[in-house]
């Protein structure tokens, strides 16, 4: 640590972020310059950042736009920082967090340590079962319509620190090269992807949503994942109020409810006439939420349960049909599983936590793609649809782990 910069950062730190980002790896920024790039000369660019950082020169690059696929269709645009920027951030992050987390509500279950999508699925799950109604929110372009005022206003709420105040004043304000190649600037939002980003989303709706629930409707219940919520009431009329309020609340920290996307659910027993001119499903983090047949102690009930969605299930449709098996005869059976098992097994342990027959759409694609591969691999099966099936049942019933999805089911 320099006694000579404005401000004290230290180089153990730096490496600390360093080995953050290493882990996660990830796509080139603006510069190109890819994380096997930046290690060839690692300790001048470790040196650079620290020392840009520690003097108070430290401004950050633009952020590159890319474009992914949304599991219910369209795209979103997320912001992609250069290695060294996200370096940076991860220093910030990494003094911050410690200090921030520990004010948030027990609700808030995004990008948190120890706390993860599935928790808020499960939870979401109980409060299912304990409250008739469910407010389905979805606030429109969140990440790019962030209020930059109020932003600041929540950090200098939580620390004095003055270069993480600094740096992530700059964040906010640095410009974004867009899909078309034009450098913008940005008077609001932050980048969806950025590694300082998901702090800045959860602190803002800690104030905008998650305290003012807490304030406002203490007996509610709630789930919150970044910027993805539901809102358990006990009657309609709670849910009408809570929702028309909760509009007005969004306009004040500069945002809106999706007014088609945000809607209210009824989640109790359907041949009720309470629920008639509702929704009765909702989608959240990738699962569908609505009543179905389940087994319990004294034998099946209706409840509702969540399963994986069907943009979800067509999302991963699409990427096994990118893998193109069927064309890989020139590689072995154990092969194919020591490559695609585990994203299956990703699948399967994220989609399986519930209601995992749901996820037989998967095993039948991933059947059809291994018959196909097996009829082009062996001669024996040219022609003979069936044997080459009968082949890959005996061989997915003897090796269930082979891949993940077998595991489920027992075989294809």
């Amino acid at each position: 640590m320099s006694k000579t910069k404005p401000f004290s950062i230290s180089k153990k730190l730096v490496w600390e972020a360093y080995v953050k980002v290493r882990r996660k790896k990830g796509a080139a920024g603006i510069d190109a310059v890819s994380l096997e790039k930046f290690n060839e000369n690692l300790k001048d660019n470790l040196y650079k950042i620290w020392n840009k950082m520690s003097s108070g020169s430290y401004f950050p690059p633009p952020v590159k736009s890319v474009a992914i696929p949304k599991n219910n269709g369209g795209e979103r645009i997320l912001g992609i920082p250069t290695i060294s920027d996200r370096i940076a951030q991860t220093v910030v992050k990494l003094v911050l967090e410690p200090e921030i987390d520990p004010h948030f509500y027990d609700e808030s279950y995004g990008y948190r340590p120890g706390r993860s999508a599935l928790d808020a699925v499960g939870e979401a799950r109980k409060n299912c079962w304990s409250y008739n109604w469910v407010i389905d929110l979805d606030i429109k372009g969140f990440f790019d319509n962030l209020n930059h005022d109020l932003v600041m206003k929540a950090v200098k709420h939580h620390t004095d620190n003055p270069w993480a105040i600094l740096y992530i004043e700059r964040w906010l304000k640095s410009s974004i090269v867009s899909l078309d190649g034009e450098i913008r600037q940005r008077n609001k939002g932050t980048p969806q992807g950025g590694v300082i980003s998901p702090l800045i989303a959860n602190l803002f709706l800690h104030y905008g949503l998650d305290h003012w629930l807490k304030t406002k409707f203490p007996r509610v219940k709630f789930e919150r994942y970044a910027d993805d919520a539901v809102i358990h009431c006990s009657t309609l009329r709670e849910a009408k109020l809570i929702l028309n309020l909760l509009k007005l609340r969004m306009r004040d920290c500069g945002l809106e409810l999706h007014p088609e996307k945000t809607k209210i659910v009824y989640c109790a027993d359907w041949k009720r006439n309470l629920g008639q001119g509702f929704e009765h499903q909702f989608d959240f983090l990738g699962f569908t939420f609505k009543r179905r047949t389940a087994k319990g102690k004294t034998g099946l009930f209706d409840g509702f349960q969540p399963a994986i969605s069907k943009s979800s299930l067509k999302k991963i449709s699409l990427e096994i049909k990118s893998w193109k098996m069927n064309r890989a005869t020139h590689t072995s059976l154990n092969k194919l599983s020591a490559k695609y098992n585990p994203k299956i097994r990703g699948w399967v342990n994220y989609y399986g936590k519930f209601y995992p027959r749901e996820l037989r759409p998967i095993n039948r694609q991933l059947r059809a793609q291994l018959n196909r591969w097996a009829r082009r691999k062996y001669k024996r099966f040219k022609g003979y649809k069936t044997n080459a099936g009968e082949w890959m049942l005996e061989v997915s019933r003897r090796d269930t782990k082979l891949f993940a999805i077998w595991e489920v089911f027992g075989g294809i």
